[in-house]
């Protein structure tokens, strides 16, 4: 049904670029606070005497309570206000930031990084939300294009950063660096960003519950089947977090109030297979950043600001190409974009799996990063803009919501599995040796007897992602023409 004009769009603001390039702060600080652990995780490894299983811990942490309260806190700022939940989050952020760099042990760590993931769901939703309040259908397409841009150009200065900071002050840098990108967001956001109308919602507690509960029991057996060689009781908590994940789901589809899923938002058949696309690309880009990284600097020797240095093309290509296919994906269809891109993606990393050996010199190691640099700018934006474009104001919180408790579930599965199977290869390849024997010395390049087979189950844990990808393009091609392409009268909020 058409939607009434009091909840068709109404500018709420006449700098809507200007609160666009705040919001894009908190935004900007999240992604690159993502790719600079990454880099250097080895080190927190050595610093802290951690195991493989507790630096993927250092990642699932954040990205654990980072997925579970997504939900809330879209609703949280319909409610209160997406500009005051914003501003709650890049508080808690940033002080969760600091906590980290004055970690002293892998298990502080962890916790801090928990913390650091509820004050990124915080921020997250409130981004989107405003971009559908602040810009008509009609051009959200290239401020999304915009927000892709910075997620590119965080995605090269995190790497660089993080590289830097590691060598020259210590890995605590890459935390402390939060404090001030912090204090600038939240000037900026009391100034420029709008202050829009709310609406009174009650929370769904008991969702809040279950999905909390099925999340958590999922990853945590995913993650730590290895270490525990699979035993029966780590099967049983996996299902018991399908189980709870699907009593939350029927919960949801009975809830005769407010439920924290409202499914009729997945009546859009564009919102419900841009959820399916962003899932595959979280649990591709999420999860092959470690073995990525442990290949070029435990196989290649490389130190962290070189290893940074090899995701600059992906980086560059991303942050030129967002904007100009954000315009792009106002007009064209959105399914020849998306999908293309996402098998690109998976193309790109099959690729570099094939590439991860000792011998293989460095120039070839970057072809498949300039091809990941293209796809991404084809999938990141392009998907945001084709969920959120249908969507009333009235659900924008809830709609996003949803979608990035999507993107970062795929996110921490992703994380969690590839590295189950990252440890899984390795105790195949390397039979009887163990990364933590390394606990606590120096991080440096592996002996050549064990290059090879530490290479190869690297390797191998790439073609995990791969698939995913493969899947998620498969979905994107059911994608239909926006409404304001086919000449729609107005925004349906049932089917489209």
């Amino acid at each position: 049904m058409t939607v009434p004009a009091s909840r068709r769009f109404t500018p709420v603001t006449d700098r809507p670029w200007a609160a666009l390039l705040a919001l894009c702060v908190g935004f900007f600080m999240i992604l690159v606070d993502m790719s600079i652990v990454a880099v250097a995780q080895p080190q927190i490894m050595e610093a802290l005497e951690a195991s493989v299983s507790g630096i993927v811990w250092v990642s699932s942490a954040y990205l654990l309570t980072y997925a579970v309260p997504l939900l809330i806190a879209g609703r949280l700022g319909d409610k209160f206000g997406p500009k005051t939940v914003y501003q709650v989050g890049l508080v808690v952020f940033t002080a969760a930031s600091v906590w980290c760099g004055l970690s002293s042990s892998i298990g502080e760590l962890i916790a801090a990084r928990a913390l650091q993931g509820v004050g990124a769901a915080l921020i997250t939703p409130q981004t989107m939300a405003l971009i559908t309040r602040i810009f008509p259908p009609e051009r959200r397409g290239a401020a999304m294009g915009v927000w892709g841009t910075v997620a590119g150009v965080a995605t090269l200065v995190g790497p660089l950063l993080g590289g830097v900071l590691t060598d020259a002050f210590g890995w605590e840098w890459i935390f402390f660096i939060n404090l001030p990108v912090g204090l600038i967001g939240l000037v900026l956001a009391a100034v420029l960003v709008p202050t829009v109308e709310t609406n009174d919602h009650r929370f769904d507690w008991v969702g809040v519950v279950l999905s909390a509960i099925g999340l958590t029991a999922l990853v945590f057996g995913i993650q730590e089947g290895q270490t525990y060689d699979w035993a029966v009781w780590v099967w049983l908590l996996i299902a018991g977090g399908l189980l709870t994940m699907g009593l939350f789901m029927l919960w949801e589809a009975r809830m005769r109030g407010e439920p924290l899923v409202p499914l009729s938002l997945f009546r859009d058949r564009n919102f419900s297979i841009a959820n399916a696309g962003i899932a595959s690309m979280g649990f591709a880009v999420s999860g092959t950043m470690i073995p990525l990284m442990f290949f070029l600097q435990f196989v290649g020797g490389m130190t962290p600001t070189r290893s940074a240095l090899m995701l600059v093309p992906m980086a560059v290509l991303t942050g030129v190409l967002a904007p100009v296919i954000g315009r792009l994906v106002d007009k064209v269809h959105p399914r020849n974009i998306v999908a293309a891109a996402l098998f690109g993606y998976a193309v790109a990393l099959s690729l570099s799996a094939w590439l991860m050996k000792p011998e293989t010199p460095v120039w070839l190691l970057l072809i498949p990063t300039f091809l990941m640099g293209v796809s991404s700018a084809g999938i990141w934006s392009p998907l945001a803009a084709t969920a959120t474009r249908n969507l009333p104001w009235h659900v924008a919180g809830a709609g996003s919501g949803v979608y990035n408790t999507t993107r970062v579930i795929g996110s921490v599965v992703g994380t969690a599995a590839i590295g189950s199977l990252m440890m899984t290869r390795l105790a195949v390849e390397l039979p009887g040796m163990s990364m933590e024997r390394h606990e606590g010395q120096h991080v440096t390049r592996l002996p050549e007897p064990l290059r090879d087979g530490f290479a190869t189950a690297m390797g191998q844990s790439l073609f995990l992602g791969a698939v995913a990808l493969l899947l998620g393009a498969a979905a994107t091609l059911f994608l239909v023409r926006p409404g304001h392409q086919t000449g729609a009268a107005g925004v349906k909020s049932s089917d489209s």
